[in-house]
């Protein structure tokens, strides 16, 4: 795939000291490309450099934040011979990344996403400025996985919360840092049951800061960007950023990014039960299409797209 370098749009203001990353991809619900993650990633470290910037707002163009990576390309990728080298940036280079039905050729990748910044997951996690997240409509996948390591969260009040992977495979890259912001019991709601959260109900359990109409989304974030900008310097800013670095790693951060990334490798070789759908089957039929199918099974207000949602029982 040619990724379009407009598809992630950076600004900075050295006055504000406030840089936004759009991710411009509405026509797709700002799905990222690997392409797309990996200039993330390097758009964050810039920033995390740059000392005309202090905040870091991280918004979707269109209605909605958006709905994890692009799964066509990933599983064209995955399907090729050497498509994943683009994921560990070796395409092009004199390597033979491991064939298909061995442990290591999703285990290098899950381990790339969960663990090292530059694959674009996990990269706010390391980010040692202020990042808030403007979330709106769509925050699945990926996108959640920004939600979740972020400062600061924004929602408008339509915004919807999960992974479709709970739906289809059974494990996701933050799973040990979502139980640790939601709450246990709370995250095990959603992993057991596959439903997505509202808005309203991520800010009454603590992981999102605030909640507004969807008119009112960009003042807000403006309101919350320009405090913090204000408030104490840089230096200071990277002291509290590493006091809470501390904190999360006393909580097994790092450690939990491994354990999830081992049971995400291995989840494919659990055995589905009598009419659920396979994980290889659901690749072959089309991931989108699987979990479209799978939705229609469970009751309207925990389905995962807005047009099922809006469908009687």
């Amino acid at each position: 795939m040619s990724d379009d370098e407009n598809w992630v749009l950076y600004d900075k203001d050295p006055r504000t000291k406030i840089a936004t990353l759009t991710l411009n991809r509405p026509e797709q619900l700002n799905a990222p490309t690997i392409g797309m993650r990996l200039r993330y990633a390097e758009l964050l470290h810039r920033a995390n450099i740059d000392d005309d910037v202090k905040v870091l707002v991280v918004r979707g163009e269109g209605d909605d934040f958006g709905t994890g990576q692009d799964l066509p390309e990933f599983m064209e990728a995955v399907n090729s011979e050497d498509g994943l080298l683009r994921e560990v940036q070796l395409e092009g280079e004199d390597v033979v990344y491991p064939p298909r039905k061995n442990f290591r050729h999703g285990a290098i990748t899950t381990q790339a996403w969960f663990t090292d910044p530059r694959g674009g997951c996990r990269t706010l996690q390391e980010f040692k400025k202020i990042s808030i997240v403007e979330a709106k409509g769509y925050v699945y996948g990926w996108h959640f996985y920004q939600a979740g390591d972020a400062d600061l969260v924004i929602a408008s009040d339509d915004a919807l919360f999960g992974h479709a992977a709970f739906r289809y495979a059974g494990a996701a890259p933050r799973m040990w840092w979502w139980a640790q912001m939601m709450g246990m019991r709370k995250f095990m709601e959603m992993v057991f049951t596959g439903r997505p959260f509202t808005a309203a109900e991520m800010a009454e359990i603590g992981f999102v800061n605030s909640v507004v109409p969807r008119d009112q989304l960009e003042a807000e974030v403006e309101k919350y960007a320009m405090a913090c900008a204000q408030n104490r310097s840089t230096d200071v800013i990277f002291m509290q950023k590493t006091f809470f670095e501390v904190m999360k790693q006393s909580q097994g951060e790092y450690m939990g990014s491994l354990i999830s990334g081992m049971l995400e490798s291995m989840a494919g070789y659990g055995r589905p039960d009598q009419n659920e759908i396979s994980t290889d089957e659901a690749i072959k039929k089309g991931l989108t299409d699987a979990v479209k199918d799978f939705d229609s099974r469970f009751p309207p207000e925990w389905r995962l797209s807005k047009k099922g949602r809006a469908q009687p029982e």
